[in-house]
């Protein structure tokens, strides 16, 4: 009786469909070896999930046959040139589909004139893949990198130069390509940052004080990450280079940025909640 009575409800196969999404979205990441890029894809559709859950009642589920029909052009197209792309090598594809099914999904749920209600759960998604893949696109920040890891390096006290995307060292010289630029570590922080924010308000004079915060630390970090494997040639250690290159180590220093931009943020929160104890504690003193 429970079954069929959500079988009929609209709502029910909208939840199955993103459910299907999101299996899928992970899946293809898992199954391409990019563990990094699946394990935020699952922070960011658990985001998702628990916004869509605390208004689960005041969702108005009302559409037209446009908004269906745009919605569905927006998927199957989508999933058509998705299934189409082999995965032993990563697309852009893969980067922004999350966002169409998701956009398509929403048309289809409550149209245009209801879409405004989803911009939360939206601007997650976009903030996923699209950020990582305009930035590959359009700009490489490689020689900017290469600059920070070397002025690292030298204030260690190591003997270094640079050469456009090329860090010198007496021993050896590493090449920074645009894949170990930070962009994906850079873009990963600043959705967070969105997450962070929409989930989790803070001060609005801080609000734009977050996201410059998350870039930085995102930047930083690889840029050491970056310092370390230059390091790591200069002595000829392969092995350990090959570790901290594309192996766990490369994860560990996502997961050290992770927990700056954390902390960070829950410096933020702690000073908030400081403030209004404050301010509550004199009202009930008068």
């Amino acid at each position: 009786m429970i079954i069929r009575r959500l079988a009929s409800q609209r709502g029910f196969w909208l939840w199955v469909a993103l459910s299907a999404l999101v299996a899928v979205n992970i899946a293809i990441f898992w199954q391409m070896k990019n563990i990094a890029h699946a394990g935020m894809s699952l922070l960011y559709w658990l985001a998702v999930y628990s916004l869509l859950w605390d208004r689960r009642k005041g969702i108005v589920l009302k559409t037209d046959l446009f908004s269906c029909l745009v919605g569905i052009a927006l998927i199957i197209p989508t999933l058509f040139i998705h299934s189409h792309i082999p995965l032993t090598k990563e697309s852009h594809i893969h980067s922004v589909s999350p966002f169409f099914f998701s956009l398509g999904l929403a048309l289809i749920a409550s149209g245009f004139s209801g879409l405004r209600q989803f911009w939360r759960e939206l601007l997650i998604i976009f903030f996923l893949g699209i950020p990582r893949v305009i930035l590959n696109l359009f700009t490489d920040i490689s020689p900017l990198t290469a600059a920070a890891a070397s002025f690292i390096l030298y204030y260690l006290g190591f003997e270094v130069s640079r050469d456009g995307v090329y860090i010198n060292l007496p021993q050896g010289t590493v090449k920074v390509y645009q894949g170990c630029s930070g962009i994906e570590s850079v873009t990963y922080l600043l959705g967070l940052s969105v997450i962070c924010l929409v989930m989790f308000p803070i001060q609005k004079r801080y609000t734009y004080l977050v996201p410059v915060v998350a870039i930085l630390i995102g930047f930083l970090v690889n840029a050491f990450r970056v310092a370390l494997m230059a390091i790591l040639v200069s002595y000829g250690n392969r092995e350990a280079f090959v570790y901290w290159h594309e192996g766990d180590g490369s994860l560990i220093f996502g997961m050290i940025a992770v927990a700056l931009f954390g902390g960070f943020y829950w410096l933020l929160l702690t000073q908030q909640d400081k403030k209004h104890s404050f301010f509550s504690s004199d009202d009930s003193f008068f």
